[in-house]
């Protein structure tokens, strides 16, 4: 587990600390994954991304729509699954192992993302209800606020890692 620096935020990963967790977006045991990396800032969790080249869209200079709806789904859901460890009052990764999943995924593209350079992401809690978690998340490049979206994360039992 790697400590990290992100705009003043120090701290292990939120997904560093889910073991096992393949996911192609958020899994730090997907070697060709996009690994992402959230940490909590406050009421607010952050993750910074490099695009790769890969991930264009249909011009290369921009990244591709998909990538961004899964930087978001990825990013909300961890969130989601870390607000449960912290209702339970643990650490991630205490215990026995918490995981959500996407319900629903509603993204708002609002301005072309480069894909030259890091993009930040926040992902803000905005309703807790059981297993169900609301998320709203704003992606930025630079200054440009390009895309935000909403999801609805569902906490499963370990049943469904199988």
């Amino acid at each position: 587990m790697v400590r990290k620096v992100l705009g003043g935020v120090v701290g292990i990963a939120i997904q560093d600390r889910m073991a096992d967790n393949h996911c192609y977006g958020c899994g730090s045991e997907n070697p060709v994954g996009m690994q992402i990396k959230s940490y909590w800032d406050g009421d607010e969790t952050v993750c910074r991304y490099q695009p790769r080249p890969e991930q264009c869209a249909g011009p290369t200079q921009y990244l591709y729509g998909g990538t961004i709806a899964s930087l978001i789904d990825c990013h909300t859901v961890c969130t989601a699954a870390a607000n449960q460890y912290r209702l339970e009052g643990r650490e991630v990764g205490e215990g026995e192992m918490i995981w959500c999943v996407t319900g629903q995924l509603t993204v708002d593209y609002l301005a072309p993302t480069p894909i030259d350079k890091p993009v930040d992401l926040r992902a803000r809690i905005e309703e807790v209800s059981g297993k169900k978690t609301i998320l709203t998340c704003t992606l930025h490049s630079g200054d440009t606020l390009c895309a935000k979206g909403r999801v609805i994360a569902i906490r499963v039992p370990n049943s469904w890692r199988g």
